[in-house]
């Protein structure tokens, strides 16, 4: 017993030593946010080179004759984890619209279903004129119809990936058609849980290729039936642009969209990409196909 009362005791001092060391410690409160300054707005957009690299653009508008600092920008919604704010470091004076790039989370999606989008602010430190530097919050219209797509384009891949997995062959051959050399491979899909009849309704394109059945365009594209677990479906790939610039501006180069329907529900996208070791073969396809140099 004396050691146990020993120990209580003990125990009882260093709380009480705490309590005293943080009741003389000094208050660090978070930063207030304020409203915004008068004559400065933002907006959501996003270039479709971002939205592979999960990036969107803050648009700033500043009617005012002061110039405003913005130091970091964040975007706040219950809809994106909030990742930490992001260093912009930009001075605009009147602007009829300035975009700064920032990152954005992903999707917060339930298991089982797409959820509408919360409402979301653009939070930013910045400072107007010689004035100090403040945190400000620029709360969006809602509901925003750009965080409004892509909830709905995240969360239904999700939903989706749950039933199916899509993906590439690896093994890539060469094929005249029309005079003209496309490469043939296979699109695979796979059963993940259920047993609902998955139709593949559109296979798109790319900034870089056009793909297709190599049977024809019939619709839907391919069916995975109940019952049957696997299925590979023959595609083939050919260049849909050949400027240079397009080889150089090319990050969306893999990123083929693929539209399903499960169990006959309305049709839901996911995004799918030929295998590394693939992607460097179609590529070297390509430049040779449209007649530029190698890498």
């Amino acid at each position: 017993m004396p050691r146990v009362r020993t120990y209580v005791t003990g125990f009882v001092l260093l709380a009480m030593l705490a309590t005293a060391v943080a009741g003389c410690a000094p208050d660090r409160p978070e930063p207030a946010e304020e409203s915004p300054p008068p004559g400065v707005s933002v907006s959501l957009e996003q270039w479709r080179s971002d939205e592979a690299e999960h990036h969107l653009e803050v648009s700033v508008r500043n009617t005012s004759d002061t110039p405003v600092h913005f130091a970091r920008v964040q975007l706040v919604t219950e809809s994106f984890r909030t990742l930490p704010p992001h260093p912009v470091n930009t001075t605009l004076r009147r602007t009829p619209r300035t975009d700064l790039r920032i990152p954005y989370g992903e999707a917060i999606c339930p298991p089982d279903a797409i959820p509408p989008v919360r409402p979301a602010a653009v939070v930013a430190d910045l400072r107007v004129g010689d004035g100090p530097e403040r945190t400000v919050r620029f709360a969006l219209p809602h509901p925003d119809p750009l965080l409004a797509r892509l909830v709905r384009e995240e969360c239904g891949a999700h939903l989706l990936r749950r039933k199916v997995a899509v993906s590439f062959g690896a093994s890539w051959t060469p094929r005249r058609v029309d005079g003209k050399e496309v490469m043939v491979g296979t699109l695979d899909l796979a059963r993940s849980t259920g047993d609902e009849r998955i139709e593949i309704i559109e296979i798109g394109e790319t900034t870089h290729f056009t793909l297709r059945p190599a049977e024809g365009a019939a619709r839907p594209v391919a069916v995975l039936p109940p019952g049957t677990q696997r299925l590979e479906l023959p595609v083939e790939l050919r260049p849909s642009r050949c400027d240079p610039h397009a080889f150089a501006e090319a990050k969306k180069a893999f990123l083929f969209p693929v539209r399903a329907s499960i169990g006959g529900a309305d049709p839901l996208w996911l995004i799918a990409s030929p295998p590394k070791e693939a992607q460097t073969m179609l590529t070297d396809y390509a430049r040779r196909a449209c007649g530029l140099p190698g890498s």
